[in-house]
């Protein structure tokens, strides 16, 4: 037992982590379930690709995004627009008005396939559109903003206009998008049914291997250099950039790494949905996409993944349960964990890991406590800023 408590405070605690996250998803979830329930949590764990990049934009770049949900639908909508075109042959569709256009142009009057739309008859477009078009959005938006200065209250509200802007912008080309029912009915990706169980199973396994990559990825960046720029630009950001850092571009990077994982995250949920529409752009999931982040804990990707999965699968027990009342007692459970524990499920963890290794753990498992305490106390601001400036800027070469 000593030997556990010395990894989970030492270097290898997070490898042990997700380690155990990633048996949780590829091993007992798939055995527990079967494929209808397995296809649900696949669509929970595409928004827990847009949580982790919350992780990297707010928790340790101090950048509320409520507009996340704008690139999490470009993703989906990218994915959608490749598969409806798929489904509307001339053959699916000859019975329509113009047949070889998606059902709902030809309802709108359309004669001929949008100009825009002919790439995303390629699947290799398709993937490369949904990754640039998104990253290409965050460039702009950001630059705009975060060259203007533009943070904290100011960068949310206007992130939410944008997220409220594309919904009424989505809605009201009908003809083009789908209007508010958005792109629906395509049951094939390169001609593979995705409709059966077997194929459920699969996209699930996709969907779990791209979410540990982007996971590790994410990780990666964090424990990087550039991760500790953009801790110590969260805490003092005139510091450090009169200590003669680009801050902007440090937080261009992060929102465009944001804004790609969550693209990820909308195509994986049009592949297991079916469906893509403007209530996956909005303000409602957007909103709803930071507050999964905080219940998991903005200042972990791991914590943040696993709060948006446990978080909607317990909102679709709770509806089931009680109808009438769900919503009274989802609200006062987020409300009661956010109130007792500031960083989440992941905070949470925290204190039972801490508590085991200061009752039960040897001189080693302190010794693991005092490095990590010291690595946590980055993420707070108990420490004067000469100190963080230290331990931050010190370790950049």
């Amino acid at each position: 037992m000593t030997t556990i408590l010395r990894l989970l405070g030492g270097r290898s605690e997070w490898l042990i982590c997700l380690g155990v996250f990633a048996a949780l998803l590829l091993v007992v979830l798939p055995l527990a379930f079967n494929g209808y329930f397995l296809n649900l949590l696949g669509r929970y764990l595409a928004l827990a690709f847009v949580a982790i990049g919350l992780v990297m934009c707010w928790g340790y770049g101090g950048m509320l995004s409520l507009g996340q949900g704008v690139f999490f639908g470009l993703g989906g909508y990218a994915m959608a627009m490749f598969l409806k075109l798929e489904a509307s042959t001339p053959e699916a569709t000859a019975k329509q008005s113009t047949p070889g256009i998606p059902d709902f142009m030809d309802w709108n009057q359309l004669t001929a396939l949008p100009w825009w739309w002919e790439p995303f008859n390629s699947f290799s477009f398709t993937l490369a559109a949904l990754l640039l078009i998104p990253a290409a959005v965050a460039y702009v938006f950001g630059y705009a903003l975060f060259k203007r200065r533009v943070s904290g209250v100011y960068f949310a509200i206007v992130t939410l206009s944008l997220a409220a802007a594309m919904s009424i912008l989505i809605v009201g080309q009908q003809g083009y998008t789908g209007g508010a029912n958005g792109i629906t009915d395509f049951q094939t990706l390169l001609g593979w049914d995705i409709t059966t169980d077997s194929a459920r199973y699969v996209i699930y396994y996709i969907c779990v291997f791209l979410l540990l990559v982007c996971i590790v990825l994410g990780q990666w960046i964090l424990s990087s250099r550039a991760g500790r720029v953009l801790i110590a630009v969260r805490d003092e950001e005139n510091r450090v950039r009169f200590s003669g850092y680009s801050v902007e571009d440090f937080k261009i990077f992060v929102f465009m790494v944001a804004a790609v994982f969550s693209a990820i995250g909308g195509a994986m949920f049009a592949l297991q949905a079916r469906f893509i529409s403007p209530s996956q752009v909005g303000i409602g999931l957007s909103v709803e996409l930071v507050v999964l982040c905080a219940v998991g804990g903005r200042f972990s990707l791991l914590g943040a993944a696993f709060g948006a999965l446990l978080i909607k699968t317990a909102e679709m027990y709770l509806s089931d349960l009680f109808p009438q009342l769900w919503t009274i007692l989802f609200g006062l459970i987020l409300l009661v964990v956010v109130l007792a524990f500031p960083k989440g499920l992941a905070g949470l963890y925290e204190l039972a890991r801490d508590y085991a290794l200061d009752h039960f753990g040897s001189n080693q498992s302190h010794a693991a406590l005092e490095e990590h305490a010291d690595k946590r106390s980055l993420h707070g601001r108990e420490e004067g800023f000469l100190v963080r400036a230290k331990r931050i800027l010190g370790g950049i070469r």
